[in-house]
């Protein structure tokens, strides 16, 4: 009967450190101290003892009943004490947090938006690889190596033949492998160039668009951006066409706007000229068929390129581009 009461003991003790629960402290309570537990049970059989053992057996199951007695106690007030501090932790008297609703980054929605309106003139999105191979990103663009106009788009290098692209424009000629005319697309995505200061950071964003068909005119070209600045920046938005030069266009032109920042009077983001360039734009040079296979006698095209962040600067009067990137709340919250 002794070894029976101690080993009872034991294996309450060791049920009790494992209890997480006042239910679970409960059912111990009355498995081993309820009337009809465990050690009232061995306790009733006391009577078939011998009458010497009886008194000895009979205070050893009174004080193993006290010990177990108090420890339950003891779980139960650390139990209720932690209940109340959760309890006292939550008012439920307090009005609801409203939850905190994100939104699209300003660069994200103007992307969106450039994207929308050209959708709407028949151009399809296409995406592409953000590391380039040079062939693509130089040479089928009609930039061969050592050409003085990869010194315009320095950018980095991964190897000697790939790269971080420096415009989405490789996706043109990715899609003229791809398809025969007529194509029409637009490329938005990120791009690389080792540039910073107010105006450029070393990384961007840009839309290059590419319209190849038959009968395609430097006409058409300027009717499409002249729809698409008016559009974008309003329908009296003063507009001009700059010649330019770039290797994959032939003829080119560079797109002017009104400075919106200074209302055309001159400020340090327009460079005191009152007219800020948002896009370069051009016919597609004939060399550029050569690599995609396409018949420069049959198919003539134009192609347009832009920076999203100097669009965003220009539709919400930013000055400053870094502004974009320094996560503060303050400033994005406004878009």
């Amino acid at each position: 009967m002794r070894e029976k009461l101690l080993e009872t003991e034991k294996k309450a003790l060791a049920e009790l450190k494992e209890i997480q629960d006042q239910a679970s402290l409960e059912r111990f309570r009355i498995s081993y101290l309820g009337k009809k537990g465990v050690l009232t049970t061995i306790m009733k059989g006391l009577g078939r003892l011998d009458p010497a053992q009886r008194p000895v057996i009979g205070k050893l199951a009174n004080e193993i009943k006290q010990r177990l007695t108090a420890h339950y106690e003891e779980a139960l007030e650390k139990m209720k004490a932690g209940s109340a501090g959760e309890a006292a932790s939550f008012d439920v008297t307090l009005p609801g947090r409203e939850p905190v609703y994100g939104h699209l980054h300003p660069i994200t929605q103007t992307i969106r938006e450039v994207c929308h309106i050209f959708e709407k003139m028949g151009f399809r999105v296409v995406k592409g690889p953000n590391v380039e191979l040079d062939y693509y990103n130089f040479e089928a663009l009609n930039i061969p190596k050592d050409h003085p106009a990869r010194d315009m788009q320095d950018t980095f290098y991964i190897s000697e033949n790939v790269v971080l692209r420096t415009h989405t424009s490789p996706m043109q000629v990715r899609v003229m492998e791809a398809q025969k005319p007529p194509v029409s697309v637009i490329a938005p995505g990120k791009v690389y160039r080792r540039d910073s200061d107010v105006s450029h950071t070393p990384m961007f964003h840009q839309v290059e668009g590419l319209l190849v068909d038959r009968d395609v005119t430097f006409g058409q070209l300027k009717g499409t951006l002249t729809a698409f600045v008016r559009e974008m920046f309003g329908k009296g938005t003063a507009l001009r066409f700059r010649p330019s030069f770039f290797p994959f266009t032939e003829p080119s032109a560079e797109v002017d706007i009104g400075c919106v920042i200074c209302g055309g009077k001159g400020c340090r983001t327009c460079g005191q000229t009152g007219w800020i360039e948002i896009l370069g734009s051009g016919m597609v040079d004939p060399e550029v068929y050569g690599f995609v296979d396409y018949d420069p006698e049959v198919y003539s095209g134009f192609a347009f390129g832009m920076g999203m962040e100097r669009i965003a600067m220009l539709k919400y009067g930013i000055d400053d581009i870094q502004l974009f990137f320094k996560n503060d709340m303050r400033f994005l919250r406004q878009f």
